[in-house]
């Protein structure tokens, strides 16, 4: 069954508390969402919050994907640029589908989803995310039209020895 997702949803303490268990769920399953495993939601809770806030100043919007049980099976965050010459593009953060769910076409919905509300948003002509390098990830947004525009080596640490890639992908709308 396909994922139902919501844009703006209201941030109900069931709403956090499936956000918290996918982000918990995503990383100790070797996603690359910001933190490194193993990690509890008590370590993740305070980058949500961050997210939330972000959401209540009107600088973020949340795209979160429901599964057939109700519970919460794919998140991103689409966010403004406040830097007032990049204004005419967002981030996409924080793009996560369940471990249970992958392999399913979920992460293309999603990212599907994301544009539409991209487009939907005055002055956006492009969408930017950065990712891990190593993982394949950025041919699987690439195989989702996002063009690689950029690669620091080695900018990201996730272990002593164990240096990746910051990849910056982006999506052209217009």
């Amino acid at each position: 069954m396909p994922l139902t997702f919501t844009l703006g949803p209201d941030v109900t303490p069931a709403l956090r508390d499936g956000i918290l268990d996918l982000w918990t769920d995503v990383t100790n399953a070797g996603g690359a969402v910001g933190f490194v495993a193993p990690v509890t939601r008590e370590d993740i809770r305070p980058a949500l919050l961050r997210q939330f806030a972000d959401m209540a100043e009107g600088r973020s919007r949340l795209v979160v994907g429901h599964d057939e049980d109700g519970r919460v099976a794919a998140t991103a965050f689409l966010t403004r640029n406040t830097h007032p010459l990049m204004t005419h593009w967002i981030w996409l953060y924080t793009v996560m589908v369940h471990p249970r769910h992958q392999g399913k076409g979920y992460g293309r919905d999603l990212l599907a989803e994301a544009e539409r509300a991209a487009r939907a948003m005055d002055g956006v002509e492009a969408i930017r995310l950065g990712c891990r390098g190593g993982l394949g990830l950025e041919r699987f947004y690439a195989s989702c039209g996002y063009k690689e525009v950029g690669r620091v080596p080695d900018a990201i640490r996730v272990a002593p020895g164990d240096d990746r890639d910051d990849v910056i992908m982006l999506l052209a709308l217009t």
